[in-house]
């Protein structure tokens, strides 16, 4: 990301121009530039609907659309996003043409010679060595002009050491690759700048930032912010929350931490300043809510969409476990702006009393049962539909959308339009929740399609978005003659269909461009990425980080932790997520295997992808600090580090999650999920209210001390259980079958084993074994694919059958198997509960105290 040198200079509008192209020509350039960004969007769409394969025309190949995607991004980055400080930004000088065309023809090759470069795999002819020559170097400079010299300086380093590796130091050094197979490697194949990153840019990101676009366009970013201002707005701080809950809405639909904060916060920053919230705090609370949004499913950061690919789970999996952290990180943060109101002593705004808890709580209770009907309605009723209606499904169920659609329009009709964007009108009067929520529910059956392709269809994210947008699309060109026609008193003039038409024109032109910064982050990050997968740096950055961090699972979390935050202040958290993800998920996968902790791939890659999104918070390069210092006019490096201590909760949940994967919903059924649920929002809110130094009252240090360790029990209470009562017995490896044989199916042992890696050095491992069905011990390790024999008195792995879990769990020939546990009877570890509630007890006890009367 770009290195802001004077934040205080910078206007809101100016930062996110900076986020999406700073250069706004006038004449025909600026209608070029919209013609092209128009085109792209339209590509998009084309290459992610049914409609190639119907007509039979314009069918392309993954690297095909890469291709392609990639020259839009590098000329559209050479065309607005000026070379220097200096240079003009009424205008785009001929040279920034000439090499945003010359990028466009070299990134398309692929696309322009797809049928010989398929015939010569490998072979390198002249031109394809001059293409890659030529790429290369604008990719980097196209990275430098729309992200900062940041990740254009990393890619370089990894393509010198990819050369220099026989003069590199020791542990560092390698054989060397030859300038032409740097060239093919990174240029020619799928492995190094056409790789995974930007397949998932073109294939899925892009069609999911179009629709927050285009969602934005139709007037939703307005109507979330006005209903939570309606709804909050009465309670003590009440547009801080109203914030939270706006950014937490506009999170559920955009991706992007810097548009999130001036999306919602030229409306709510002032808000808050208002009712005495001061400068750099009204601006972090904005920020630390906005960056939450890439963590709030249904549509998360674009990384999320990485995940997919690299740990080879569906999109739907990913939401289930991201879902609790999100929903308590939100949580705790209304909760801090609670706790920062009453310290304020600040009072509601209007007049309006807020209603008794009981009726507060019956009518929660109504909305939720009346959400959950209308759910089970939906996905029964569909789900009856679909079988029934047979072939005729899809118009069926499009007619079932069109009446749903007329009939929220009329209710929309029937009720009074929001009032327009001023974020200087005084405050005085809330506005009425049931009109507002009335005035705009025609803006989630986008919402609806889109989570209803992607978790009940189980359709592609790609499609899934495109459906969605199909949705909006009708939506931008129909709803402003519809409400025209379905108000009867003629009181107001929503627009016409031309009026429609340049909604979706300039919703289509922000998504491209929204996209220029993305696209060529992950084209630059694919170079890293392709520089690991060709040096064998991976193994390398292994050793060494193994060495720092002493073979302690902590420190190495603490590093990798760091690590991001570092990468994160010159890098978009999807460049910096590619990164640490490829060179240290597998590491710390296999530094916990090592150390007897068994830490699923989907953990480690969501705690790398939290630390990534902390960058954007974190000064003195937090860019998410710095355009909300430039809405409220505070300080940008207060405002940073005030965020920054209001996203310690958001901080603190990776490494939780490491340790107690409950928490990810990983192998949790319905009722216990709820339980934990619960148990977590109680314990990030104590959590919460010991880094704010505030619970009932303004707390002693030893009550904060005490509150963080009530926060850890209910966290992890497996920890303080694990002291008490060891979960394993040891019996013999030569025994392994008879243990085998005597604890129940679907428990599982483990497996302490020795063994030389793939390089043939010796390393210790766990696995954590299952156990299947079977009538004896030995059967149930012949289902599993293993054979063992005896030799020495050492327990060794004869044979693992191909296929096998066995096999899979990485257990192979000559392996030493050195420990086994077996599981033990013993308590829940949710007793340690019990204690962690009775010293939350103690510490309510001693702040009732000082109470005042």
């Amino acid at each position: 990301m770009q290195q802001v040198q004077q934040p205080e200079a910078h206007s809101a509008e100016e930062l996110i121009a900076q986020d999406v192209g700073a250069r706004l020509p006038q004449g025909s350039m600026s209608w070029v530039i919209a013609g092209l960004a128009l085109l792209w969007s339209l590509f998009q769409l084309w290459i992610a609907s049914p409609l190639p394969f119907m007509v039979g025309v314009g069918v392309l190949n993954d690297t095909e659309t890469r291709s392609i995607h990639l020259a839009f991004a590098i000329l559209l980055a050479y065309l607005v996003f000026p070379a220097l400080r200096s240079s003009p930004r009424d205008r785009v000088p001929l040279p920034d043409i000439a090499l945003g065309v010359i990028g466009a023809l070299v990134a398309g090759y692929l696309f322009l010679a797809y049928t010989q470069l398929a015939q010569r795999p490998g072979n390198l002819t002249t031109m394809d060595f001059t293409v890659a020559c030529i790429g290369i170097p604008l990719l980097l400079e196209a990275a430098r002009r729309a992200l900062g010299p940041a990740l254009a300086v990393i890619a370089l380093v990894f393509l010198a050491y990819s050369l220099a590796g026989p003069w590199m130091p020791g542990l560092l050094a390698h054989r060397g690759v030859s300038l032409n197979a740097l060239a093919n490697h990174q240029w020619i194949t799928t492995e190094g700048v056409f790789g995974i990153a930007l397949g998932v840019s073109t294939s899925f990101v892009f069609l999911f930032v179009l629709f927050g676009a285009l969602l934005e366009r139709a007037g939703a970013g307005h109507y979330f912010i006005q209903l939570a201002f309606s709804l909050l707005g009465h309670l003590r701080g009440g547009p801080a929350k109203a914030a939270v809950v706006a950014s937490a809405l506009t999170g559920v639909i955009s991706g992007s931490s810097i548009a999130n904060v001036v999306t919602t916060g030229t409306f709510t920053i002032p808000m808050m300043k208002r009712v005495g919230f001061s400068k750099e705090k009204a601006g972090a609370v904005e920020v630390a809510s906005s960056v939450n949004g890439q963590i709030m499913p249904p549509v998360m950061g674009a990384a999320a969409f990485l995940m997919v690919e690299y740990v080879g789970i569906p999109y739907v999996e990913i939401i289930k476990h991201a879902f609790l952290p999100a929903a308590i990180s939100y949580i705790a943060l209304l909760y801090i702006v609670h706790l920062e109101a009453l310290k304020l002593g600040m009072q509601p705004i209007g007049n309006r009393q807020p209603r008794p808890w009981l009726r507060r709580l019956t009518g929660f209770a109504f909305g939720a049962a009346l959400i959950s009907g209308l759910s089970l309605a939906v996905y029964y009723g569909l789900g009856w539909l679909k079988p029934a209606l047979g072939d005729y499904a899809l118009p069926g169920i499009a007619a079932l959308l069109l009446v749903a659609y007329l009939g929220l329009l009329k209710i929309a009709a029937s009720n009074e339009p929001l009032p327009a964007e001023d974020p200087e009108k005084t405050l005085d009067e809330l506005p009425q929740t049931r009109a507002v929520l009335l005035s705009g529910l025609h803006f989630l059956l986008p919402v609806v399609v889109l989570v209803w392709c992607l978790m009940v269809e189980r359709l592609s994210p790609g499609l899934s978005a495109f459906w969605g947008s199909v949705m909006l699309i009708a939506i931008l060109l129909t709803q402003r003659p519809l409400l025209n026609w379905l108000r009867t008193d003629g009181k107001h003039d929503y627009g016409s269909f031309g009026d429609g038409v340049v909604d979706l024109r300039e919703g289509l032109i922000a998504g491209a461009r929204n996209m220029i910064g993305i696209g060529i982050a992950t084209a630059t990050a694919g170079i890293i990425v392709g520089a690991v997968s060709q040096t064998g740096v991976g193994l390398v950055l292994a050793d060494l980080v193994e060495m720092l961090s002493m073979g302690n699972l902590l420190l190495m979390l603490l590093l990798t932790a760091l690590l991001s935050l570092i990468l994160g202040m010159g890098l978009p958290t999807t460049a910096n997520y590619i990164v640490v993800s490829s060179l240290l998920a597998p590491v710390i996968v296999t530094l916990g295997q090592q150390n007897g902790l068994i830490v699923p791939l989907i953990a480690v890659h969501l705690f790398v992808f939290y630390f990534g999104i902390m960058a954007d918070v974190t000064p003195p390069v937090g860019l998410a600090s710095f355009a909300a210092a430039a809405v409220s006019k505070g300080d940008p490096i207060k405002t940073g580090l005030t965020a920054f201590y209001y996203s310690l909760r958001t901080a603190a949940l990776p490494f939780l999650f490491i340790f107690n994967t409950d928490l990810l919903l990983i192998n949790v059924d319905f009722a216990h999920g709820v339980l934990i649920f619960i148990v977590a929002t109680i314990a990030i809110l104590i959590f919460a209210a010991a880094t704010q130094g505030y619970f009932l009252v303004k707390s002693r240090w030893f009550e904060s001390a005490l509150l963080l360790l009530v926060a850890f029990t209910l966290f992890r209470p497996g920890f303080w259980m694990d002291m008490i009562h060891d979960p394993y017995r040891d019996t013999a490896p030569a025994e392994l079958a008879q243990t085998m044989g005597q604890v129940e199916a679907d428990s599982t042992l483990r497996l302490r084993i020795e063994g030389e890696d793939a390089v043939g050095k010796l390393r210790r491992f766990t696995v954590l074994l299952p156990v299947p069905d079977g009538e004896s011990g030995e059967r149930r390790l012949e289902h599993l694919g293993i054979t063992l024999y005896e030799q020495d008195g050492k327990t060794l792995i004869d044979n693992v059958a191909f296929g096998s879990t066995a096999a899979d769990l990485g257990l192979e020939f000559d392996q030493q198997i050195l420990s086994v546990q077996a599981p033990t009877e013993r308590w829940r570890k949710e007793l340690m509960w019990l204690p962690g509630l009775l010293l939350l007890g103690g510490i309510v006890l001693l702040q009732r105290r000082r109470q005042p009367a």
